[in-house]
C-alpha cells in the first residue's frame, strides 16, 4: 500500500512510537496520579515528561499542556471554556467543522453571534483586511486553522496574532495540519490557545490530543470530576492542567505521543516540511500536464505545505480514490469534514479528492500516484 492520507491521520508510525506505547503497556501501565506507589509514580512522571516536550516544541508552559481525547476535544474545550453569552466570534473561510458546528451550535442556543472572514488566495493583506472588517466591540475570540486541511491554504497566523494582541482578542488556532511539519511557537506568533491532534505530524496514537494555554488564556472546564487532586474539595481545582483534565488520562498514547514528539525534533521540522514540499511540488508539476485535473492548490502559489486538492473531470472525488485504492494508492476524497471549505472553493457536489505526504513517502510514491491518475484520466483503468 502506498499511503498517502497523512492528514486524516499518519501511517506508519516511527518505531519509537510503537516501543514507548507497549512498554507503557508492559511496563508501568499504572493510573498517573492516582497512587503512591512506585508504578504510578513513574507513570505520572512519563506523563510529565510528555507535557515537558510539547511545552518546549510549542512554546508554553509545561502545567499549560492539557491532553484531551483528540483535536476536536481540544477544540470545543477552547470555544465553549472562553466564550460567555453576548460575545462575537470570526472565524475563517476555512475552518473544519471541528470549529464551524460549535460555534454555529453556540449561536442557535443564543449565546453568541459569529461572522466568517474570507482568506483571500493570493493575499495576507487582504485577508488580513477582511478580518479587521468584522471586529466589532464585543468580538472575544478569533478561531482559524493555519493550514487547510482541505486545499493547504496556508493562513497568516502571525500577522492576525499580532493584530488581535493590540486588540486585546483571544486568538484560538487549530493547528492539525500544521503541527510536525511546520513552525508553531505561541510566544512568536501571539497564539492565546493552539489546539493539535497526536496522531497526525505529531506521529502519535490516535486517540490523543493537545491543548495549549498562554500564561494568560483561562478557561472554564467542560467536565468535572476525578482530577487526583484536591479530592476533599466538592470544587473544580482552579489550576492547571488539573482544572481542565477530569479523569484518568490515556497514559499508553501519551507515552507515543512523547515519542512522536522526539522523533519531530530529532528530525527536524524545517527538515521534514523541506522534504513532504519536495514531494508535493513534485505532484503538482506531474498533474498540471495530465488534461482534466484540476489542482486548487494551484490557487494559492503554495510551495511549503504537505497536501494538495485536486479533481478529475468526469469523475466524482470518491471514484478517483476508489480506482485509487485498487491500485493500492490510499487517498482522502469527498468533504473532509469542512462545509466552509468546500463552499468557499465552489466543490460541493463533487467534493476534492487530498493527496497528503508524510516523513516516510518517497518520490517513487508520488510517481506511482502520477502514473494511475494518467491512466484513469486516459480511461485505461475503470
Amino acid at each position: 500500500m502506498i499511503y498517502l492520507d497523512n492528514g486524516a491521520t499518519t501511517f506508519p508510525k516511527p518505531r519509537s512510537v510503537i516501543k514507548a506505547v507497549n512498554e507503557a503497556m508492559l511496563l508501568y501501565g499504572a493510573n498517573p496520579g492516582r497512587g503512591g506507589h512506585s508504578m504510578a509514580l513513574k507513570a505520572g512522571r512519563k506523563v510529565f515528561e510528555a507535557r515537558q516536550a510539547l511545552s518546549e516544541m510549542f512554546s508554553c508552559s509545561s502545567e499549560r499542556v492539557i491532553f484531551c481525547d483528540n483535536c476536536t476535544s481540544a477544540l470545543n474545550t477552547a470555544i465553549r471554556g472562553s466564550l460567555k453569552k453576548g460575545d462575537h466570534v470570526i472565524i475563517s473561510s476555512l475552518e473544519h467543522n471541528s470549529v464551524l458546528r460549535p460555534v454555529h451550535a453556540m449561536k442557535n442556543e443564543g449565546i453568541i453571534t459569529y461572522d466568517v472572514f474570507y482568506v483571500e488566495p493570493h493575499s495576507k493583506e487582504k485577508t488580513l483586511a477582511n478580518l479587521k472588517g468584522l471586529i466589532r466591540k464585543n468580538t472575544a475570540v478569533v478561531i482559524c486553522t493555519a493550514v487547510s486541511n482541505v486545499f493547504g491554504t496556508v493562513i497568516p497566523i502571525d500577522e492576525i496574532g499580532t493584530y488581535l494582541k493590540s486588540r486585546n482578542i483571544l486568538f484560538i488556532v487549530d493547528g492539525a495540519q500544521a503541527a510536525g511539519s511546520r513552525l508553531l511557537d505561541m510566544k512568536k506568533q501571539g497564539i492565546d490557545i493552539l489546539c493539535l491532534p497526536g496522531h497526525k505530524g505529531l506521529m502519535g496514537p490516535m486517540g490523543t490530543g493537545v491543548l495549549l494555554l498562554s500564561d494568560s488564556a483561562e478557561l472554564v472546564p467542560l467536565k468535572y470530576g476525578g482530577t487526583g487532586s484536591a479530592s476533599m474539595s466538592p470544587d473544580q481545582p482552579s489550576f492547571y492542567p488539573d482544572r481542565l483534565e477530569s479523569g484518568t488520562v490515556n497514559l499508553h498514547g501519551i507515552a507515543g505521543l512523547k515519542a512522536g514528539a522526539d522523533f519531530i525534533r530529532s528530525e527536524g521540522i524545517g527538515s521534514i516540511s523541506y522534504r513532504e514540499a519536495q514531494l508535493i511540488n513534485a505532484l503538482r508539476e506531474d498533474l498540471s500536464v495530465i488534461k482534466g485535473i484540476t489542482v486548487y492548490s494551484d490557487m494559492h502559489s503554495v510551495s511549503d505545505t504537505n497536501l494538495l486538492a485536486f479533481n478529475m473531470n468526469n469523475y466524482h472525488s470518491e471514484k478517483v480514490a476508489e480506482l485509487c485504492d485498487k491500485q493500492g494508492i490510499a487517498l482522502r476524497a469527498g468533504y473532509h469534514c469542512s462545509y466552509l471549505a468546500h463552499k468557499s472553493y465552489g466543490t460541493e457536489k463533487t467534493g476534492a479528492v487530498r493527496v497528503s505526504v508524510g516523513p516516510f513517502n518517497t518520490k517513487k510514491d508520488i510517481k506511482n500516484l502520477s502514473f494511475y491518475l494518467n491512466e484513469i484520466a486516459l480511461r485505461k483503468i475503470m
